[in-house]
């Protein structure tokens, strides 16, 4: 461990939308954050090639710009960006208790108040074709990224409430939706289940799994595989959208932080506020329902508030 610990004001652990916006108004309440980027910089928003539904870019954006034009923003007002990973955390449970946290294994720093927007990150089933086109006609988020997918066919990979909710959504804009089922029956309600049925232009193939992703640059169709007879099929679509759910960046915070049975930290009422003093969520760290880059950024400011008005009770 080093010698010298820091201390700091606020302290920010993750970026994109939630943190650079709670940074933005943390800066300008004049609490000096400085934050803890993680390692994909930018969080997920940085895997999509174009944003076109965040208000305030009338002609879309790439995803790593708009990452970028946000931390632009943070830096202008004073916040300090460093590219480094929360390891360990020690937080107090005492109102105006010091909050102890290493960076990278070794850095030790003190903050008075601990904003967390470390995200969530979406499971995909690691097809290397998969991976190689994500952006390029893979997504995991349907409101996203289906806009770019009027009148065309796409598949929709999972069998809960997610997928099904997905799959009908793209139905709206979309000229057909083909649902892949690993099983021969949905794990979605039965509310969804009947939506999902009552769809004319949703498929359902079941005992169906995704083989491979087909295309160079970007998706030109899909192989998928009856997982009881062995038979494959290609499918030609541009779009796939893997709905098997997401995984929240919390494993450090378990036993610490109050969290579902999921992972999702825990927040108190309206507020951005965990059970420990001081310590606040932004983003989708703690949003399982909506998960857009608009509703994060609006939670990051709501940290930053909180997170001021938390220090200005202590004088």
């Amino acid at each position: 461990m080093s010698e010298s610990i820091e201390r700091i004001k606020c302290l920010i652990i993750g970026s994109g939308p939630a943190g650079y916006t709670a940074a933005i108004y943390a800066s300008r309440a004049d609490l000096k954050p400085v934050m803890y980027t993680g390692m994909q910089m930018g969080g997920q928003l940085t895997t999509t090639t174009e944003v076109d539904n965040y208000p305030g870019y009338p002609k879309g954006t790439d995803g790593t710009m708009m990452m970028e034009d946000f931390k632009n923003q943070a830096e202008r007002f004073g916040t300090e960006v460093r590219f480094g990973m929360v390891t360990k955390v020690d937080f107090s449970d005492k109102v105006g208790g010091i909050h102890k946290v290493v960076v990278d294994g070794s850095k030790e720093i003190e903050a008075e108040t601990v904003i967390i927007s470390t995200g969530a990150t979406a499971k995909y089933l690691g097809l290397e074709s998969e991976q190689r086109l994500i952006g390029g006609g893979v997504s995991a988020c349907a409101t996203c990224d289906g806009f770019f997918y009027k009148g065309q066919d796409v598949v929709v990979v999972g069998a809960g409430d997610t997928a099904a909710e997905e799959a009908t959504y793209l139905a709206n804009i979309c000229k057909s939706v083909t649902m892949l089922v690993r099983k021969d029956y949905m794990r979605a309600s039965k509310a969804m289940q009947h939506r999902v049925n009552k769809t004319e232009n949703i498929t359902v193939k079941y005992n169906t799994e995704l083989d491979e992703v087909l295309g160079d640059n970007v998706v030109e169709g899909v192989r998928i595989v009856n997982n009881q007879t062995q038979e494959k099929e290609e499918l030609s679509v541009t779009g796939v959208f893997i709905a098997i759910g997401h995984k929240p960046n919390t494993d450090i915070f378990k036993g610490i932080l109050d969290m579902d049975d999921v992972g999702y930290l825990i927040t108190k009422g309206k507020s951005t506020k965990t059970n420990m003093p001081g310590v606040f969520a932004a983003g989708d760290v703690q949003d399982k329902e909506y998960r857009q880059a608009v509703t994060a950024a609006g939670t990051g400011c709501m940290a930053a508030l909180d997170s001021e008005r938390y220090l200005g009770a202590l004088e």
